[in-house]
């Protein structure tokens, strides 16, 4: 059956408008009608002026299976991205082992598709092992589905590796993502270089570090003419050089992360492994760029870049403790801050959390149009709430959000027209 739901927000990434409106939901899981004014088909169900949004597209997620199941199962990561509005997960190959072989990608599609309740759009390893020193069998992961290739939070030192990988990627009309880093001065760094880090003693690295890595790959991206996403760009000093291949007409695009744009280095002022992630916290300069880059579209894509990572990882020295953080759940309710600060739209939001990673993977979700998937959020920006870890659906409960005051409730979502979590009001 068609489902109508009226008085609705209907928040349009790709049109750019936050409108009253009505939509229908078609028996083929697909949208089937948008009205923006005139009354609501008849036994429309009344959302009350909620918000109904694209469902969000989060690139950057990791699941343990295979090898770390303790510490996320697709059905788990499912049951969180659905509570969190999350319909389309494009997950990481820094798996037990990477995701590195068609045989693994195609055990990953298979337990994905049994156990998860959205979407799974899976990377695969760019080197063998993700250990930068060969390459892995690029056209025949692409054959089996990969939708990029990565090594993760890896940098692949080996400049002729790399090189080499991306004209073959670029032979495929393949996507590299790439973590942008200088691996020598960012080694063993927990904190980023400045008064702070050096006050509480930790070792830290530059900013300069994000931006040498950005330098070296963008010119190998000129040197190949690949299809380029920096995960991660975090600091002010990056901008420049971002913008710089844009201009020149690069086919880059960048990413960055929930807890980059709203936490900030002092957050990590009494050793709380729960801030530690990677790269480490920026300085408050640095976070403010990196918003108002995301506004003006120059960075493309706001991920959780979730992590999970067990207690015994985590319950250590901040130095030694595991880095990285879940963030499924938590990214709509922590890009409401955004939202309610007055730094960012809702639309510029959703054209960051859905519409351009949709568009960059190639993907068919991420738009409020007629004929779109039915992939959607109904949301209430406003709803406060404190978070309680205890509550999270993930297996791993390390959100550096614990007792913390925020807003913004998912209360419907809906992939390929099916109810995953919520009710119908």
């Amino acid at each position: 059956m068609t489902l109508h739901l009226t008085n609705l927000r209907l928040i349009d990434p790709e049109a750019g408008t936050d409108r009253p409106g009505h939509l229908s939901i078609g028996a083929d899981g697909r949208i089937a009608a948008i009205a923006r004014d005139g009354a609501a088909p008849p036994g429309a169900a009344d959302c009350g002026g909620l918000c109904l949004a694209p469902g969000i597209v989060d690139i950057g997620v990791k699941v343990g299976e295979p090898g770390e199941r303790h510490k996320e199962s697709f059905a788990s990561a499912g049951r969180a991205a659905a509570r969190g509005g999350v319909t389309t997960i494009v997950t990481r190959p820094d798996t037990l082992p990477a995701i590195d072989t068609p045989e693994v990608l195609s055990f990953v599609r298979r337990r994905a598709e049994e156990e998860c309740v959205v979407r799974i759009a899976p990377m695969a390893a760019l080197t063998k092992g993700r250990d930068g020193r060969e390459m892995t069998e690029l056209s025949f992961l692409r054959d089996a589905g990969a939708v990029a290739f990565s090594d993760g939070d890896r940098v692949v030192e080996d400049t002729r590796v790399l090189s080499r990988a991306m004209t073959y990627a670029k032979g495929l009309g393949a996507l590299v993502v790439a973590h942008c880093q200088e691996p020598g001065l960012s080694r063993g760094a927990v904190a980023t270089s400045g008064k702070f880090a050096s006050l509480k003693g930790l070792p830290a690295v530059s900013p300069m570090a994000e931006r040498m890595g950005l330098d070296r790959d963008i010119a190998l991206v000129e040197m190949t003419g690949v299809a380029y996403h920096a995960d991660q760009i975090t600091t002010a000093r990056s901008l420049p050089a971002l913008e710089r291949a844009r201009r020149n007409g690069h086919d880059v695009t960048a990413g960055t992360s929930i807890h980059h744009l709203t936490l900030n280095v002092l957050d990590i002022g009494d050793y709380r492994t729960f801030f530690k992630v990677k790269p480490p916290l920026r300085a408050e300069d640095d976070r403010a760029a990196v918003v108002e880059a995301v506004g003006a579209g120059l960075i493309d894509v706001i991920s959780s870049m979730h992590t999970p990572q067990d207690e015994e990882s985590k319950r250590l020295p901040f130095e030694v403790a595991a880095s990285g953080a879940v963030g499924l759940e938590t990214l709509l309710p922590a890009a409401m801050r955004l939202y309610h600060a007055g730094a960012l739209t809702l639309p510029q939001l959703w054209r960051a959390l859905s519409l351009a990673p949709a568009r960059r993977m190639g993907l068919p979700g991420g738009r409020l149009a007629v004929g779109a998937p039915a992939d959607l959020v109904l949301f209430d920006p406003h709803a406060p709430f404190v978070l309680d870890r205890a509550t999270l659906a993930s297996k791993s409960k390390n959100t550096p959000f614990d007792g913390a005051r925020m807003e913004g409730r998912v209360r419907a979502t809906w992939v390929g027209g099916a109810l995953v979590h919520g009710e119908v009001p």
